[in-house]
């Protein structure tokens, strides 16, 4: 399996009342060049000749990138974990959250329990947004009631000293994992990975773990402005390096996790979280263009009109957001993730089944990952997320929009 080929070597320093259908075609933003239009005058698209075979990708793959596909692919954040009873009886045997997500037996055993369970197009790694930070200088721990501790919380220029450019051999744990997943999964789904954005990561540095206010890195924005820059672009390059270092060991797809960027008001998201972010949707786009990155943000209803230049591939939408509103407010030029409320897998089947449907209808025909708005609840029936999957796997393009291609069948092709 040639896995390196993906990427070029990881970089070591970076400096309106549009109709539904109308959008339900889009057209990848960071490969425009491998589209052609095939009306002017409306959002269909067409992908060109590729470098890659996209016909023998994953399912979730090519939905990722807009190519047409049969059904929505899916699969779940948070979809390996406490939810499952195999998980719990697990984590009962290894206690350590640093040592379930940091050893590789462990990694790979927890994230393929969901696959072997309930066979999603997306396997996803187990581990956490905050396991590369001793790789590049910051210590923590994960203490039993407060979470995430980091003892020496970075405010200061004395505390920016300690940082250093990314040391993957330190991370060889994951690239070990995410070969083995690549291998166990082999064309049955994609094998996903997944970092920390450079504001929600720094959240954590600078406030010293969890944190309900962020009123310290909120107030850095304008007492410290020099340092809180000087993080943000330090964790851009070891983000970037540990990205391509997770496709170059088998990830065949990346989600971007900038779950705090919600916490901030749009005009701030934009000067110190989407310029960031946008630095290593370059980046790796240059060394990786046939991965497709996906970009969530928890609480992301105020934002999608300035993401929509970032880059990626994918917005993943939360369910405070109607899939119908988001497709019209981001455009054609990105697929959608998302966006059923996890709250629904506690209904009976048949709502969430009908949910399923409303969800993928208001998604449109191409372009949409079917997902949650966010992660699996605790305590969320394992046969409801095993409906979800089976209701996934049943729909069909072209039984659920006959009407739209009936019509498209008697469009002239220009």
């Amino acid at each position: 399996m040639a896995m390196n080929s993906l990427c070029s070597s990881p970089i070591s320093s970076l400096s309106s009342s549009a109709s539904l259908f109308e959008l339900g075609f889009p057209q990848n933003g960071r490969n425009q060049a491998r589209f052609s239009h095939r009306n002017k005058s409306q959002h269909f698209f067409t992908r060109a000749s590729s470098s890659s075979s996209s016909a023998t990708d994953p399912i979730l793959v090519q939905a990722a990138r807009g190519d047409q596909v049969s059904r929505p692919p899916a699969w779940m954040m948070r979809q390996a974990g406490r939810y499952m009873a195999v998980y719990q009886k697990l984590a009962e045997k290894h206690p350590s959250f640093r040592e379930r997500s940091e050893t590789v037996d462990l990694i790979v055993e927890i994230s393929l329990q969901p696959w072997r369970a309930f066979r999603p197009d997306g396997v996803i790694i187990f581990s956490d947004i905050l396991t590369p930070l001793p790789a590049f200088g910051v210590p923590f721990d994960i203490e039993e009631v407060k979470g995430p501790v980091i003892h020496s919380p970075i405010r200061n220029e004395e505390g920016l000293k300690s940082l250093h450019p990314i040391d993957l051999d330190k991370l060889q744990f994951v690239g070990e994992s995410l070969k083995i997943l690549r291998n166990e999964v082999g064309e049955g789904a994609a094998v996903l990975g997944f970092v920390g954005a450079p504001w929600t990561v720094a959240t954590y540095i600078v406030e010293g773990g969890t944190t309900r206010t962020y009123t310290t890195i909120k107030s850095m924005c304008y007492t410290a402005p020099h340092i809180l820059k000087a993080l943000l672009s330090h964790l851009t390059r070891a983000i970037s390096d540990y990205i391509i270092f997770q496709v170059n060991s088998g990830a065949q797809c990346i989600q971007i996790f900038d779950s705090w960027g919600g916490q901030l008001p749009p005009n701030v998201w934009e000067v110190w979280s989407k310029p960031y972010i946008k630095e290593i949707v370059t980046m790796v786009s240059k060394a990786c263009p046939q991965v497709p990155l996906v970009l969530y943000i928890n609480g992301n209803g105020g934002l999608l009109e300035r993401m929509k230049d970032i880059g990626v591939d994918v917005t993943g939408l939360d369910w405070t957001v109607d899939m119908a509103d988001g497709r019209i407010r981001l455009g054609s030029n990105v697929s959608v993730q998302g966006n059923v409320d996890p709250a629904y897998l506690f209904s009976p089947l048949p709502v969430l089944a009908d949910e399923i449907h409303r969800v993928v209808k208001c998604a449109g025909p191409r372009g949409h990952i079917l997902n949650l708005g966010h992660g699996v609840l605790v305590k969320t029936p394992e046969e409801a997320v095993a409906h979800f999957f089976d209701v996934a796997r049943s729909l069909r393009y072209d039984t659920l929009f006959e009407d739209h291609h009936a019509t498209k069948e008697l469009e002239p092709v220009v």
